[in-house]
């Protein structure tokens, strides 16, 4: 039987960004060298054009960064919410954004990091639709790229409340393994859903594939 959510976006954007030097949201994208002009999109604006097809509403979750985010965010329709103390760590910002979507009455989310080039449209699409069809049991969708998990994910309202429950030092990965009879993964064709930029290399890297 299929389900019918609402879904809100959620873009984790509120690291320190300390091995890349430099705030991840606001690298240029697509990626540009630095003898080109800059880009005016960012890989902040770019995520969330990737979500806005299929949510409601898109949520960042900022930290230290609110004030350099916030031009983005709102340009682009998003809103932002604030991780008061983001060093408690990635999963903190997390459950920050999982409880802004339950109190505004959303019952499933589409987690992303802004520390990744943007997904298309459509694998995000695609995960919906296999959200949506998935029996009850499945309480979240995580796409596969090459034996790889990776972002976008969907959670549904279980494991929200799991989530939510758990301490703000725990794993998203480790509650994963947990629940992952309740987990369905995947097979997507987007390698993005699997690439992570954490230091200026992995963004050098990417400069002279996109060259």
């Amino acid at each position: 039987m299929s389900r019918a959510p609402s879904f809100a976006g959620v873009i984790l954007a509120a690291g320190e960004s300390s091995r890349m030097g430099a705030d991840k949201a606001l690298l240029p994208w697509p990626p540009q060298a630095a003898a080109h002009s800059p880009s005016k999109e960012t890989f902040l604006s770019a995520a969330i054009r990737s979500l806005n097809a299929s949510t409601d509403f898109i949520l960042i979750v900022a930290g230290k960064n609110e004030a350099a985010l916030a031009p983005i965010a709102y340009a682009n329709g998003a809103s932002l919410v604030i991780n008061p103390d983001p060093s408690r760590g990635q999963f903190s910002s997390l459950q920050v954004g999982l409880h802004e979507v339950l109190n505004r009455g959303r019952d499933a989310a589409v987690i992303t990091l802004v520390d990744r080039p943007p997904v298309n449209t459509a694998t995000v699409m695609l995960l919906r639709d296999a959200y949506e069809c998935a029996p009850q049991n499945i309480w979240a969708v995580v796409p596969e790229f090459s034996g790889k998990h990776g972002h976008p994910y969907l959670l549904g309202r279980e494991l929200i409340e799991v989530f939510l429950q758990a301490p703000p030092t725990a794993s998203a990965r480790d509650l994963e393994h947990r629940y992952q009879n309740h987990i369905q993964y995947v097979t997507v064709t987007d390698p993005f859903v699997a690439l992570n930029i954490n230091t200026p290399e992995d963004y050098a890297a990417l400069v002279a594939k996109s060259s």
